[in-house]
């Protein structure tokens, strides 16, 4: 089978498609033919060695595929041969065939697609787990998202929406903010010419209640500063580079929680309580409630460009991988 793998930790340019042999499931663990993978900035970070974990080369990188199950390993009873399925992984996914654990494959609905599928688990997963279980977000409640045009930031902007909340989104551009308003969002920030603190007073002189940040940087303590009084800061990511060193006494005087979001954690942890987000989710894809922004297609010759794209923030929703 071919596979994309990552020869050194140089970025992008590591890249390069392989032949490798033909994996097999173990117990408790499908054989996915990959239909589409979906790209996440992980996959970047990974490139350079500079994720929360560090795999040695060579390695496949890719969190997220979608495919049909080709094998099933000893002790798999929810899944078929045949199933139409989307998974995650830790690593792994750009390749044309994979095995996944079961607790972690999900059936995909009829009417969602496998592209649609690839570009949906890791950012709506995340961002699902961030708003619900960690923020509580309350219809009526202004949601605050931080590198809303990216691909968690399309998601915790739709998600928003379909929760109640009214949404401003901040991205670095004015064509970014209109793409957010295009996926839902109420209000917009374009950060990159405009003050997002005094910006974000204007348009909620109250405060915004959750603060959704997966971008980190000076942008982490400008946001935290506009903050209703019990507001949630949830601390999803460091697409920025820097992590914000945050004066503490602004939670006191905001009486507000920073809140953080370890979304593998909570899968690991909670893997039943994941499960039952995931079938959500794939749920509202297939009536319609939610649409996940694919922004291209591109074969797996090209994956060192893709991630050169994620790495230069052209991305505008998510970037898919075919076989």
């Amino acid at each position: 089978m071919r596979a994309v793998r990552c020869h050194e930790l140089s970025g992008p340019s590591g890249l390069r498609v392989d032949d490798l042999p033909d994996p097999t499931p173990a117990a408790g663990e499908v054989l996915i033919d990959v239909r589409a993978a979906g790209v996440n900035f992980p996959d970047v970070l990974l490139s350079y060695g500079k994720y929360q974990f560090r795999p040695t080369p060579p390695f496949v990188p890719g969190g997220e595929a979608a495919g049909v199950v080709s094998a099933i390993g000893p002790g798999v009873t929810g899944l078929a041969v045949g199933d139409r399925v989307a998974t995650t992984l830790l690593h792994g996914a750009f390749a044309e065939r994979i095995v996944a654990p079961e607790v972690a494959t999900f059936r995909l609905p009829d009417a969602v697609s496998f592209e649609t599928a690839a570009a949906t688990l890791l950012t709506y997963l995340t961002t699902m787990h961030a708003l619900v279980d960690r923020a509580a977000l309350a219809a009526g409640e202004t949601l605050l998202v931080l590198g809303a045009s990216g691909g968690v930031g399309v998601a915790a902007v739709q998600l928003g929406k379909l929760l109640g909340a009214r949404v401003i989104a901040a991205a670095s551009t004015d064509e970014k903010v209109a793409f957010c308003k295009e996926q839902g969002a109420d209000e917009g920030i374009a950060y990159g010419h405009e003050d997002l603190k005094a910006r974000a007073k204007a348009l909620a002189p109250a405060g915004v209640d959750v603060i959704y940040d997966p971008v980190g940087g000076a942008y982490s303590e400008a946001a935290l500063r506009c903050i209703a009084w019990e507001g949630r800061h949830l601390v999803v990511g460091f697409a920025a580079g820097d992590i914000p060193k945050i004066p503490l006494n602004l939670t006191l005087l905001k009486g507000c929680q920073i809140v953080g979001v370890f979304w593998g954690q909570f899968v690991m942890r909670s893997p039943e309580k994941n499960r039952a987000h995931g079938e959500q989710l794939l749920g509202w894809i297939a009536e319609r409630k939610l649409t996940p922004h694919v922004d291209a297609i591109m074969p797996f010759a090209e994956a060192g460009p893709a991630l050169e794209r994620m790495e230069r923030r052209e991305v505008r929703g998510k970037l898919i991988l075919v076989p």
